[in-house]
């Protein structure tokens, strides 16, 4: 998300705050969790499923601009998000937001209703359907493309769409039609249409760019953050919740069908979808050091391509919790 816009939402919250009653923010001491329909929230699910209403409120948002606005004035205390976003985030708020781990790594796809797709060349003068302008995608695409000898401005039309579903629509109305989505988003498109095929897999075209490089990324999808003020008034609802991540995290990559099924129940995608896209949506937990030394190295490449996509600079250290 571009600083500029991120800034625009925050000023606006931080005012619309600022007349909310002060027993607002009392009524539940619930710890109020936001995750994003896809993989983010389908590795929450078993956690959704197993908490009392008394611990945690979860809400599954269509995209990260429903996310930012309540964090940024406490009515989330934990959500998941774009990797990028996490960065801006922490930049615009003077530092107060933290990362507590990485939950997803790569799961974007460029697909095609055809067979003209072979490689990253081949996407030269296509025009793709996408969402996740100013997030992860838009920065993973354009690297690739810019690493592959492609100017992402003349060499290809990128038309951005509001959500992945608008994506899935395009694609399926038109015969030849390419676009970037993640999973489970690419599964539904084949279920609709199974003339559709995956092309490319952008984590494997990330990692070509980073042979023979001394310092090595890896493709980042999405993080869960923490408000700063929230964590160090709540050290072991913290810790809880992360302990309970990572079991659900664990159960959903281990029990396909049991968490498909919850999956479908909480209307994330559904149970069929889930079933096929599970095994191929990089569900991860990383915290700690690991994850400090994944998403400083990812960042480090967006900032490289373009400040903006992480908030102006990269993240001090205190932008990496650590239990």
């Amino acid at each position: 998300m571009s600083r500029k816009w991120i800034s625009g939402i925050i000023a606006a919250a931080v005012l619309a705050s600022s007349f909310a009653f002060p027993a607002a923010a009392e009524e539940t001491e619930a710890v109020n969790v936001m995750a994003l329909k896809g993989p983010t929230a389908m590795g929450m699910v078993k956690l959704m499923s197993d908490a009392d209403a008394q611990e945690y409120q979860f809400t599954i948002a269509a995209s990260a601009d429903e996310v930012t606005p309540k964090l940024v004035q406490g009515e989330a205390d934990i959500a998941a998000v774009p990797a990028n976003l996490a960065s801006v985030l922490y930049n615009n708020t003077d530092g107060q937001i933290q990362v507590l781990a990485i939950n997803t790594l790569g799961v974007i796809y460029i697909v095609e209703s055809g067979d003209q797709v072979q490689s990253v060349e081949d996407l030269k003068g296509k025009t793709i359907y996408a969402s996740g302008k100013g997030s992860t995608p838009e920065y993973g695409l354009n690297y690739i493309l810019t690493g592959n000898g492609i100017d992402p401005e003349t060499d290809v039309t990128i038309e951005w769409k509001s959500e992945h579903s608008e994506c899935v629509a395009a694609l399926t109305a038109q015969e030849g039609g390419v676009a970037m989505l993640p999973q489970p988003f690419v599964t539904t498109a084949q279920m609709k249409n199974d003339s559709i095929r995956v092309a490319l897999d952008l984590t494997e075209e990330w990692d070509k760019l980073q042979e023979g490089k001394e310092e090595q990324s890896s493709m980042i999808t999405g993080v869960v953050v923490g408000r700063r003020e929230f964590i160090q008034e709540n050290p072991e609802a913290v810790s809880d919740f992360l302990d309970r991540y990572q079991e659900s995290v664990d159960f959903v990559n281990s029990n396909t069908e049991e968490a498909a099924a919850l999956v479908g129940q909480y209307d994330i995608v559904t149970e069929e979808v889930a079933l096929k896209a599970l095994p191929e949506c990089n569900i991860v937990y990383l915290d700690g050091d690991e994850m400090k030394e994944q998403l400083s190295g990812y960042l480090a490449v967006l900032m490289e391509q373009n400040p903006e996509a992480v908030g102006g600079e990269l993240p001090d250290d205190d932008f990496y919790f650590s239990r």
